[in-house]
């Protein structure tokens, strides 16, 4: 869900930037010394998981494991997501610089609702917590693509098409990432169970 250089327009790259330093102001504040081992594996994570991707138009579509990197580290999924997005951007070209904002927040943002929304569910039953978990997985992805699609269509309503999709083509994969999401809950809840809260 990575967002080219050059694509966006001005008032919508500033309204990014603006929603996005006020995530990573405030996931910062929140992160303890003792919770950064866990911020740097989730953010390796999604560095990994977004590295294999499929171009659509101006964005691609690819796992993005935002659902399970909120849900674990609520808003210090912020500078988590940030650091793997900075990275792929200089590293491999994916995404850019001038729409890291948007790109930050459209990922981001999810991450923090699914947290707030079924984070909770984690700590019950195993079934329970796999539904939670698939249900934070697949949601995250579905809300970030709806954040990319709402940015494209504000910048030039041509961009309709390609923000169906988008959409579209991310329906598989968050049902994908829902499963993947899902099954690394049950894991962590056998193995370590206080990741989870």
């Amino acid at each position: 869900m990575h967002i080219s250089e050059g694509v966006l327009s001005a008032p919508v790259l500033l309204a990014g930037a603006v929603l996005s330093l006020a995530g990573l102001t405030l996931g910062l504040r929140k992160i303890k010394n003792e919770d950064i081992p866990k911020v740097a594996v989730l953010s390796s994570a999604f560095f990994v998981a977004s590295l294999i991707h499929i171009p659509v138009g101006p964005t691609s579509a690819h796992l993005v494991l935002n659902g399970l990197v909120g849900m674990l580290l609520g808003w210090s999924a912020f500078p988590a997501i940030f650091v793997g997005l900075v990275l792929q951007a200089l590293l491999f070209q994916f995404g850019g610089l001038t729409t890291l904002g948007i790109n930050t927040f459209a990922m981001s943002m999810p991450a923090v609702l699914s947290y707030y929304i079924f984070r909770k569910m984690l700590k019950k039953s195993r079934n329970i917590a796999f539904i939670g978990g698939a249900f934070g997985g697949t949601s995250a992805v579905l809300i970030g693509t709806l954040f990319i699609s709402m940015a494209l269509i504000e910048t030039e309503k041509s961009f309709f098409g390609v923000a169906i999709t988008l959409f579209t083509m991310h329906l598989p994969v968050a049902l994908i990432e829902g499963i993947i999401t899902g099954f690394v809950v049950l894991y962590l809840k056998k193995v370590k169970p206080e990741a989870l809260g």
